[in-house]
């Protein structure tokens, strides 16, 4: 039986400032709302450059606590005014020097349901992450919202099976992947690893990617986000690899409960086999 879902994301040019990237942001979920979409996520650390292009203290400023710093109170009454699910993605403060790249999960009413802390933290050139960021430490939360059951994974978690597969067994309908990747250096993997994931987790993801060139590095986003259903089909043609976009699309979870029952991939997994994978 049908159960659709009108989903949306947005990929994003920063704008030199926070105040004026979470207004941006904020109008887009308007206008996302007006075309009757139920949840909206945003790009990785969503608020802010992607200052991870260098190493450098002053950085620290972009951080925030969750759920009570301002962005993601802002965000919480967002979700109020607009009736959507709001997947919130920022670099938060735990207290001093402690630090994660996190997603926020608000739901339809502003209520803030809680937040996922990525779990694989690069250190390669253009992608100084261990820099800022202390490993995930919350574990693989699904969040019931009033759009279904969200999970989030984000940017480099995406190349790990482990965690989407967590995601899948923890009950997630749709996953929120909020990104920031290079146009040159992971181009090539952007349209095979979700649509892998969807079609090996059963459900659907929604990849979601910077787009444009920022005053840190010369790291050149590259945007094309899209919704992936879990058969790996894309949902509606993916976003520009230039320009801004709102994207808004119609998933019927219904799939999820057909093809799970046709490939049946739950029911073939052999967990007692796989001690190996977590063997230091």
């Amino acid at each position: 039986m049908a159960h659709v879902v009108r989903a949306a994301l947005v990929q994003a040019t920063w704008t030199g400032d926070t105040a004026s990237m979470v207004a941006k942001h904020e109008e887009h979920a308007r206008e996302a709302a007006r075309r009757g979409a139920g949840i909206i996520g945003f790009q990785e650390v969503f608020n802010a450059p992607y200052f991870c292009q260098v190493q450098e203290p002053e950085h620290h400023r972009w951080a925030e606590p969750v759920p009570d710093g301002p962005t993601v109170t802002r965000m919480r009454e967002l979700a109020r005014e607009t009736g959507m699910v709001v997947v919130v993605p920022v670099f938060e403060v735990e207290q001093s020097g402690l630090y994660f790249n996190t997603a926020a999960v608000v739901d339809a009413d502003g209520t803030y349901l809680g937040k996922y802390r990525k779990h694989h933290i690069p250190q390669v050139k253009g992608f100084w992450e261990k820099y800022y960021f202390k490993p995930g430490n919350l574990g693989w939360p699904v969040f019931d919202t009033a759009a279904g059951k969200v999970g989030v994974y984000i940017c480099y978690d995406r190349h790990f099976p482990e965690g989407w597969r967590q995601l899948g067994l923890n009950g997630a309908q749709i996953v929120y992947n909020p990104s920031a990747t290079s146009r040159g250096l992971s181009a090539h993997l952007w349209q095979l690893e979700q649509p892998a994931a969807a079609v090996a987790n059963a459900y659907f993801v929604a990849a979601i990617n910077r787009v444009g060139e920022e005053e840190y590095g010369d790291n050149d986003f590259y945007g094309t986000s899209y919704f992936v259903d879990p058969r790996g089909q894309f949902v509606g043609e993916p976003a520009s690899d230039r320009s801004e976009e709102l994207v808004v699309r119609d998933l019927d979870l219904g799939l999820i409960e057909e093809v799970r029952q046709q490939w049946a991939f739950y029911r073939d997994r052999r967990p007692d086999a796989y001690e190996g994978l977590v063997r230091p």
